[in-house]
């Protein structure tokens, strides 16, 4: 049981880290412009929402590490399950090959953490 936990932080460290790397590319490409979100003025509505989604990897961590199971089973299936939904629905907004290479990726990470966690005995 204990590999397992290693495995789904393993896949939640991952994500976060392929999240991030999106924003930095994005950043060298130029395919962004700071302060605005698809020409629009961001708000701290706005950069609240952003931290609380890009929370939701590194929280999964700490809970992987110190919640019992099947509580945290059902947390890695509804959060994975969450980003993954969120992600497909942004897909096309993105016009770099590299950021939809990288959410495919993404997606990939939080369909593995679905089912370890599915599977998870």
């Amino acid at each position: 049981m204990e590999d397992i936990r290693i495995i789904l932080v393993g896949l939640w460290i991952a994500l976060m880290l392929t999240y991030l790397l999106g924003d930095v590319m994005r950043i060298f490409a130029g395919d962004f412009t700071p302060g605005k979100i698809e020409g629009k003025k961001m708000t701290q509505g706005m950069l609240m929402l952003m931290a609380l989604l890009m929370l939701i990897p590194i929280i999964m961590v700490v809970l992987s590490l110190t919640l019992f199971y099947p509580a945290i089973q059902w947390l890695h299936i509804i959060a994975a399950g969450f980003l993954f939904v969120f992600n497909l629905a942004g897909f096309r907004s993105y016009p770099g090959i590299y950021d939809r290479f990288l959410i495919v990726i993404g997606l990939m990470f939080n369909a593995l953490t679905v089912w370890y966690a599915w599977t998870w005995v």
